[in-house]
């Protein structure tokens, strides 16, 4: 079975499902390779129009693969033979940082909406890359947490971007340091979660709200965040041009000539996200 499940539901939702359930979806064997190459799919396949991500068992992502961590050894190459240790944390950063950005960043940045369906454990990386999507859904059984401090780690995967942006920076600088693990209403009384439901409902009411999302205008929802990413690094008047930018770009596609249409006609718009 694969690590990473992918399909493309009916209306254009992109469902994946890290699907490690036995070590509740940390991030080994195959798990990151594969999330990013269905990631670099959707960016592209002009037939998804909403990405979903969640996790098979009892977790959403478990963060990095702690066993498999201390079961390593430092200064060895793939072939067996000795490496320099500068060398060995040369690639190992170079690594790291690849997988960042194909997975975090990739959502972060993905020209159609994202949603983590929260099914339990999010902690660590994995919370990082909860926090790398659009919206977040939690059912009741989920627990949410950075826990970086607990093995000793700094944190990565972009949640100490993310967290500071939805909670304040001086919660996030306590989440990290405490490593407190929230249930689901603690975390949407934060604003880590948009919604909570009943776990049995979370597919149900995740693909309600994917499905509507996909339905939508995909070209002005991908214009949409990248004025509201831009947002959070530029100042008024520059991000003032860009939204000028994007409303005129958006203002040539088939789905707002559709809508003009429609508001004409006293209907509902057909969008086709072109």
């Amino acid at each position: 079975m694969s690590d990473v499940l992918y399909e493309v539901k009916e209306g254009g939702v992109a469902w994946i499902t890290l699907n490690r359930p036995d070590s509740l979806n940390a991030m080994g064997g195959h798990l990151m390779p594969l999330l990013a190459r269905h990631l670099a799919d959707c960016a592209v396949d002009d037939d998804v129009r909403c990405v979903v991500l969640t996790g098979a068992g009892r977790a959403f992502c478990a963060g990095g693969d702690v066993k498999a961590m201390a079961q390593g050894g430092m200064g060895i190459a793939e072939d067996g033979k000795s490496k320099s240790m500068a060398g060995f944390i040369a690639n190992r950063i170079q690594g790291l940082r690849q997988n960042q950005r194909e997975t975090s960043y990739a959502l972060h940045m993905m020209p159609k909406p994202t949603i983590a369906a929260i099914n339990g454990h999010a902690v660590g990386a994995g919370l990082s890359l909860a926090l790398a999507c659009d919206i977040r859904i939690a059912s009741e059984n989920a627990k949410l947490g950075t826990v970086f401090r607990n093995v000793g780690f700094s944190g990565d995967f972009g949640g100490s971007w993310f967290l500071p942006r939805l909670v304040g920076i001086e919660q996030a600088r306590r989440l990290y340091f405490t490593g407190e693990i929230l249930d689901a209403h603690r975390a949407k009384s934060l604003g880590l979660v948009s919604q909570v439901v009943d776990h049995d409902d979370l597919e149900k009411e995740t693909m309600a709200l994917a499905s509507h999302l996909a339905s939508g205008p995909t070209l002005a929802f991908a214009r949409m965040k990248e004025n509201l990413n831009r947002s959070a690094s530029v100042d008024l008047a520059t991000l003032l041009d860009q939204e000028a930018l994007n409303m005129i770009l958006s203002s040539t596609t088939q789905d707002h000539q559709e809508a003009a249409k429609a508001f004409v006609e006293k209907r509902k718009p057909a969008f086709i996200g072109q």
